[in-house]
């Protein structure tokens, strides 16, 4: 009987969504309906469609695999919780081609600051910013606030830095540096919490 009624009462309603519908029917009804439930009662009747997605497909792997070191850094940050203290932010900067770390800094904020530091940091310890080299290393990062930030575009242009950036929701694009980020936290974990 209240499925027929939300049909019903749907039917009356056409241009509201399932969510507005289930606010709609809780409040003039009494009676409270999820927005889970109004979508699956309607869709079960063929009143409302799944959205329609625009899937783009990241590569499996680079098409171009580095050849050397110092041709293409990953760089990313995670968190930390030092207890007592609260949340600390490690931006790294890892070498695709040997997968050294170059650079690391534990940081209070995820800025493109700290991102230009940490580069600032891996870029003298590289030798990249002293010697004369046709290719300065790309940077290979995601897509979090500080790396699309404008300050970054124009250090790194400033630098003679190329950026690229993976796929949103594809963080396998930044695989070696994720990878390398939860190896550490579990040796963390391990040498600090467990034994």
């Amino acid at each position: 009987e209240i499925r027929a009624d939300i049909i019903e009462f749907a039917l009356e309603h056409e241009d509201l969504t399932p969510r507005e519908l289930a606010i709609k029917y809780t409040d003039e009804k009494q009676y409270f309906v999820s927005e889970s439930s109004v979508y699956r009662i309607l869709k079960a009747e063929d009143l409302v469609t799944a959205p329609a997605h625009i899937v783009m497909k990241a590569a499996n792997e680079f098409k171009e695999k580095t050849t050397r070191p110092n041709e293409l850094w990953q760089t990313d940050f995670t968190y930390l919780k030092v207890l007592g203290w609260g949340w600390f932010y490690l931006s790294t900067i890892l070498d695709d081609y040997s997968r050294y770390i170059i650079a690391w800094k534990l940081c209070t904020t995820m800025k493109a600051e700290d991102v230009t530091a940490t580069l600032d940091l891996a870029l003298e310890a590289s030798g990249c910013d002293s010697a004369t080299v046709v290719a300065k290393p790309r940077l290979l990062s995601d897509n979090g606030s500080s790396y699309i930030a404008g300050d970054l575009a124009d250090y790194l242009d400033e630098k003679g830095m190329d950026h690229v950036r993976g796929a949103p929701y594809h963080p396998q694009t930044q695989g070696k540096i994720e990878r390398w980020h939860q190896t550490m936290k579990n040796r963390v974990m391990l040498e600090h919490y467990f034994l």
